[in-house]
């Protein structure tokens, strides 16, 4: 009996290692898209190359943690909400991995795009999108360190939010393009970065949805706002 409780406690201690591991990444995807806007309206070319080459060790976290899932898998063969939890986790760093993308992405754009007044004019409109976008990773990490299932379902709801902003900027540009078809080209750099912001969004979504999956049991990938809060209640 010794033995057997010796093997699970070593087995909550891999999967809490395999979880802190998650919320290091996170914290770094969540500071390298802040980093990434943050260049992105300053035109601060040396912060956006950092970026860039941080992005490597976002991936490298993600083989990492996909490798201690791997192994845990092999070796403890773990069922019910143990697995689960394994599950969340390998589709949350997947999610996370995409997001410091579209961070490397814009940093790259911030490098390559003219620091003139009318395109200034034209990115200050992500201002208030990015924002939305980095509060709502910021949270949906709070949850997921806590597994927070509530906070989960309110977090879901907040992409309704970003996606009305991001309308609200697409609109903007279009009537930009049609007042100035010179401006076309760059308008499209920062409609292509409003997009980028956007999916941010739906990847936070998605990690509430696993954060749910994890606590209920039950994939709400395919429910409505409305299935997903009687679900929870």
């Amino acid at each position: 009996m010794q033995f057997g409780r010796h093997i699970s406690e070593r087995f909550n201690v891999e999967l809490e290692a395999i979880r802190s591991n998650v919320l290091a990444m996170g914290g770094m995807v969540e500071q390298q898209f802040a980093f990434a806007m943050q260049a992105l309206h300053k035109q601060d070319f040396e912060l956006a190359r950092q970026v860039v080459k941080d992005d490597r060790k976002v991936n490298a976290m993600e083989v990492s943690i996909d490798q201690a899932c791997t192994r845990i898998i092999a070796r403890r063969q773990p069922t019910a909400k143990d697995l689960r939890l394994v599950m969340a986790i390998i589709k949350t760093i997947t999610d996370l991995e995409r997001i410091g993308d579209v961070a490397s992405r814009i940093a790259k754009a911030a490098i390559e795009t003219p620091n003139t007044e009318p395109y200034q004019k034209y990115r200050s409109a992500l201002e208030a999108l990015s924002q939305k976008a980095l509060n709502m990773l910021h949270q949906v990490l709070d949850a997921f360190a806590r597994m927070d299932v509530e906070a989960a379902g309110e977090i879901h709801k907040l992409d309704d939010d970003l996606d009305k902003e991001y309308k609200q900027v697409v609109k903007h540009l279009m009537e930009f393009m049609q007042d100035d078809p010179d401006t076309i080209p760059d308008i499209l750099q920062v409609m292509w970065s409003a997009r980028a912001i956007e999916r941010v969004g739906d990847r936070c979504q998605n990690i509430c949805e696993y954060i749910i999956y994890f606590v209920k049991g039950k994939d709400v990938r395919h429910l409505d706002e409305d299935e997903i809060a009687d679900l929870l209640r």
